[in-house]
C-alpha cells in the first residue's frame, strides 16, 4: 500500500503500521461479523454527506463500540492514564 498523504494532512492520518493492527484484531473481527454493523459501514461508505451521517451513526451503540475498538487499536490508552485494578 502506498502512502498518499501530504505533509499538511499528516496529522489527520493513521500510520500504515497502525492500520495493519486493525487487521490483526480478533475483537474487531468479531464486531465485523455483525450484519447490522456491516450495513451501517456500507451506508457510511456510500453516503454523499459522510460527516452528517457519521454524527448520526455515533449515536448507535454498536457503531460507537466499533469506533472505540478501532481507536483503542490505533491509539492505545497511555499506561499512566489507566486506573489500577
Amino acid at each position: 500500500v502506498q502512502d498518499i498523504s501530504g505533509d499538511d494532512e499528516e496529522q489527520d492520518r493513521v500510520p500504515l503500521d497502525k492500520l495493519r493492527l486493525l487487521g490483526e484484531s480478533e475483537e474487531l473481527r468479531i464486531l465485523l461479523l455483525n450484519p447490522h454493523l456491516r450495513q451501517l459501514l456500507l451506508s457510511l461508505d456510500q453516503a454523499e454527506d459522510k460527516s452528517s451521517l457519521l454524527k448520526k451513526l455515533m449515536q448507535e451503540p454498536l457503531f460507537a463500540e466499533f469506533a472505540d475498538c478501532c481507536l483503542g487499536i490505533v491509539e492505545p490508552p497511555e499506561k499512566e492514564n489507566l486506573q489500577p485494578q
